[in-house]
């Protein structure tokens, strides 16, 4: 239990410890709106890893997932990292299993390795190349065509690359609790009920969902997408935390989730597009681990020497 006064107005306290430990609040937009609202950079997979690259701080305060907080501990040795909450993991990268994929990938020691950023450390380190949705596709083609890839761990994406790019891939077959939530059916009555709406979707999404979509992208394409049409109502196929962060930008338009909205006994629905992990790191966790300095993410350093080199060559790509 967090041993935080409720009496404490936490953004002034954490604005406070942030100027006495010198450190930084990075944020993916699938956080809460509170800790959306506080972050000196808010962005998503890529854009955080290059403000990692970048920050002079001392202390990072990753808030988002794991796998993110390891990636700016990989880019930043020498910097304490720390995460709101451990157990904030993620469903893509527990679904590629380090020793299962080893296996995998020595059963094709001809193939390039691609593994999309959500994936742990140890996944990382297995890599010839690291990805984001943003980047992914400039990171395939930057692959001599002669060479055989395998992709891994969601095979939404990898579906969804293979058919943008031409590329023959062997896919790993892991997948998102979120993005595998929306379904045809619901998205065919949002959009008989909306009909001036576009749907904008994640690659992530499965290729029923992604083949009614105006616009695939990655969640700061969609954002910057939602911002320059000239549409004015969006459904929207990814973590609905993005929303706050439209609903921002675009004050004068309307976003809907694209998630079925099930109702329960108390009137409360599934909350089907909010990932568990990504809320799991709160306010009070933010200023708890700004004052406590704890929990900090540590690996060894042949892990971040082995997990480096396919970021840095992500990085390169763009």
């Amino acid at each position: 239990m967090l041993n935080v006064d409720p009496s404490l107005d936490l953004f002034a306290e954490i604005e406070k410890l942030k100027k006495e430990r010198n450190a930084v609040i990075m944020a993916h937009y699938y956080q809460e709106p509170d800790i959306q609202d506080i972050a000196d950079f808010l962005g998503d997979s890529l854009a955080l890893a290059r403000e990692a690259q970048a920050t002079d701080a001392d202390i990072i305060v990753l808030c988002g997932v794991h796998f993110m907080a390891e990636t700016a501990k990989i880019l930043n040795p020498q910097k304490r990292v720390i995460l709101p909450d451990l157990a904030a993991g993620c469903s893509l990268a527990e679904s590629c299993p380090p020793a299962e994929f080893a296996e995998f990938k020595a059963q094709h020691p001809d193939h390039v390795v691609v593994n999309y950023v959500n994936t742990t450390a140890e996944i990382k380190a297995l890599s010839d190349y690291v990805c984001t949705s943003t980047n992914a596709v400039k990171v395939i083609e930057a692959i001599d065509e002669d060479k055989k890839i395998l992709f891994g761990p969601d095979v939404n994406l990898g579906r969804y690359l293979q058919k943008t790019t031409g590329r023959d891939m062997l896919l790993w077959q892991g997948s998102c609790i979120v993005h595998e939530t929306f379904n045809e059916r619901h998205l065919m009555k949002l959009m008989a009920e909306n009909p001036s709406a576009e749907l904008i979707a994640h690659p992530e999404c499965e290729e029923t969902v992604l083949r009614h979509a105006s616009f695939i992208g990655s969640t700061k394409a969609l954002l910057e997408y939602s911002k320059t049409s000239d549409v004015t109502t969006f459904i929207v196929a990814t973590e609905s935390g993005i929303l706050h962060t439209m609903n921002k930008a675009s004050p004068d338009k309307t976003f809907i989730p694209a998630a079925p909205e099930i109702a329960g006994e108390e009137g409360d629905t599934c909350g089907c597009s909010t990932c568990p992990y990504m809320k799991l790191n709160t306010l009070e966790k933010v200023y708890a681990c700004l004052r406590d300095m704890t929990p900090e993410v540590q690996m060894s350093e042949e892990l971040i020497e082995a997990a480096l080199l396919p970021i840095q060559r992500m990085v390169a790509i763009g």
